[in-house]
């Protein structure tokens, strides 16, 4: 039985991601790294250091830089990031999330956001919808990023929930396949071809209607695909 709903937060509640992925590639130019379409959007879901990482990677930088150089970089990142969050109000709710989190409330299910984002209680609060989630994953608690399921076994922890009484959302592959490693149902939002391990997918957030979710959830995973 359906009894609680787990969150991304860049490109599933809101489009905050686009400033993430804008000031990521901003540092790669400085750095001299000229970084593909493709590439930048493998930055999606993924930690601050992991993206730095994968950055460096792309640019064969790996072993250019020491820890404490990194760890500016990944700073100096935030903070452009940062800036753009303070221009952030409800308006920049994603179509379709409002009904969707009212529904939920509705229905009495517990919610908990699970971002790699050190910033989701700030935006949540810019977008003024911090007090409907129950709980928020705290990055810093986190060992291993996605695509590891520890962010959402942590999240179904928080909520004190079974793996078969949560759904996940989320927009990002490394996302889907961290919600299905610790064994939830996953709604993807996106590309259906990247988000294929996903049980139940949509192309953007105005097509999340809660019944419907709930329908296929009910039939169960391995039916639902």
């Amino acid at each position: 039985m359906l009894k609680g709903l787990i969150f991304d937060l860049d490109g599933v509640l809101t489009d905050s991601a686009k400033f993430h992925l804008a000031a990521w590639n901003n540092l790669a130019q400085e750095l001299g790294i000229n970084l593909t379409s493709a590439q930048l959007d493998s930055l999606r879901g993924i930690s601050r250091m992991d993206s730095l990482n994968l950055i460096l990677h792309y640019g064969n930088q790996e072993d250019k830089y020491t820890s404490e150089q990194k760890d500016k970089f990944a700073e100096q990142k935030n903070e452009k990031f940062l800036q753009q969050v303070q221009t952030m109000t409800p308006q920049d709710i994603l179509p379709g999330i409002f009904e969707l989190l009212r529904d939920a409330q509705d229905a009495g299910l517990k919610m908990c956001i699970a971002s790699a984002s050190k910033n989701a209680p700030k935006i949540l609060n810019k977008l003024g919808i911090a007090d409907q989630f129950d709980d928020i994953v705290d990055p810093a608690t986190l060992h291993r990023g996605k695509p590891d399921p520890e962010i959402y076994v942590k999240a179904q922890e928080l909520l004190g929930l079974a793996t078969d009484e949560v759904i996940s959302f989320e927009d990002a592959a490394a996302g889907v396949e961290a919600i299905k490693a610790a064994g939830q149902f996953a709604v993807g939002i996106g590309n259906r071809q990247l988000l294929k391990q996903a049980d139940y997918i949509v192309t953007t957030t105005k097509e999340l209607k809660l019944d419907e979710i709930m329908a296929v959830f009910a039939k169960g995973p391995e039916e639902s695909r």
